[in-house]
């Protein structure tokens, strides 16, 4: 890996940043951001094929992991975790491991993503097995935590995913359906918390929104299964429940609402 050339780790376009002004850096970044969707765009073949290909083991009743150090594996974190409350699956269907454990999500923990054993033994702890889908995530595409992972899921025939923003990065190879957003050096050099962690945050909605689509959580355009975890949620539950069902009585709505505990739920015992 010495000889790799990590695009995310050049220097950045911009120079002498302390001596702008607050607005100078702000337009800086954003323009900088602008970037991003449009590297996304470049990628798009090789997500969908990632997509497809863990739809498929999530359809027959796999799980599906995200793997990562740092910004990356708070980013799964964050992604995994909202996934029940929007579209009320399991808290066990999508999975965020992090290297370093729990601990790692606000602190970093001192080389805990360079440990090459310890991603797959994390991964055990769940046990793992082939009917579920990995995706490492790693800004610069050399992490031994994720690429050790996928290596040993590779030997199990263990489905793998990554998403990365290196061109032909380590952890490609690792993967069976790579995906890499080049989106080059950042504004400040090296920090890949900024568009490289921007590029993997849109990728990692747009895999987890299409599967929950495809997984039947979604009717038209309403997160029909959502969790009624607030007051907002139930507002807006009762608002699609009015909609769905042509009530008028909201306290009507509500009270349907609450006893059958999602829309699709009560949708579907009011019209069986």
């Amino acid at each position: 890996m010495s000889d790799f050339i990590r695009v995310t780790e050049q220097a950045s376009h911009y120079r002498n940043l302390e001596k702008m002004s607050v607005g100078e850096l702000l337009q800086h970044i954003n323009n900088e951001d602008k970037t991003v969707p449009l590297a996304i765009e470049k990628a798009m073949p090789q997500i969908e094929k990632l997509v497809s290909a863990i739809t498929d083991k999530m359809l027959a009743g796999g799980r599906l992991f995200y793997m990562g150090a740092g910004t990356s594996g708070r980013l799964g974190v964050v992604d995994a975790s909202e996934c029940p409350p929007t579209y009320g699956v399991p808290y066990g269907l999508v999975i965020a491991i992090i290297a370093g454990g729990d601990k790692a999500i606000t602190q970093a923990v001192e080389n805990a993503e360079d440990d090459v054993a310890q991603g797959w033994a994390d991964l055990e702890q769940h046990f793992i097995n082939d009917k579920d889908a990995v995706i490492g995530l790693a800004a610069s595409g050399t992490t031994p935590y994720v690429i050790g992972a996928l290596n040993e899921c590779k030997k199990r025939g263990i489905l793998t995913g990554s998403i990365c923003c290196n061109p032909n990065a380590p952890l490609s190879a690792a993967a069976d359906f790579p995906v890499e957003v080049v989106v080059g050096p950042e504004f400040v050099t090296g920090s890949t918390r900024m568009k490289s962690g921007t590029a993997q945050k849109l990728v990692l909605n747009m895999i987890s929104t299409t599967l929950m689509i495809q997984l039947g959580r979604v009717e038209d355009n309403k997160m029909v299964n959502m969790q009624l975890s607030n007051i907002k949620l139930v507002d807006r539950g009762v608002k699609m429940l009015m909609e769905q069902l042509a009530l008028t009585n909201y306290e009507e709505a509500k009270d349907l609402l609450l006893k059958y505990g999602s829309v699709k739920k009560a949708v579907d015992a009011t019209h069986g």
